[in-house]
């Protein structure tokens, strides 16, 4: 199959999931979805491996997953959403997360977030208290 170049493909640090990391991620995201079970997150916590197995998770994508590699599955085309229901069980927040994926401390993300965040009453008061955009 033959992708097509989107400008979007140029920024550094942002990994879009589009069909082109879509298609080729498709066992892992299966993997990731299946943890909304909490029978599955058991069975993926006994036997990480054979879970991987379960679900023909192989190779990079394999090493990403036993190795909690949360940065990397997003790189190799992991959706973010599913990502979260490995993520947040092991104790890492979105929060941790989001610092990791920006080579930054958890403490200064939230400082960054918190920075964005200022004068947004204001701004949602003036927009008659909803945020659109």
């Amino acid at each position: 199959m033959a992708w097509q170049q989107h400008p979007y493909n140029d920024i550094p640090g942002t990994y879009v999931f589009d069909g082109r990391r879509a298609h080729p991620s498709y066992a892992i995201n299966k993997l990731l979805f299946s943890l909304n079970d909490a029978e599955n997150r058991t069975a993926f916590e006994t036997d990480a491996e054979a879970y991987c197995q379960r679900f023909g998770v192989e190779g990079v994508y394999r090493e990403a997953v036993l190795s909690n590699d949360f940065l990397g599955m997003l790189r190799l085309g992991a959706n973010i959403y599913y990502l979260a229901k490995m993520a947040v069980p092991r104790g890492v927040s979105v929060q941790d997360a989001g610092a990791a994926f920006q080579g930054i401390s958890t403490e200064e993300f939230q400082r960054n977030l918190l920075q964005k965040g200022q004068g947004l009453e204001s701004i949602l008061e003036a927009k008659g208290g909803y945020w659109h955009g």
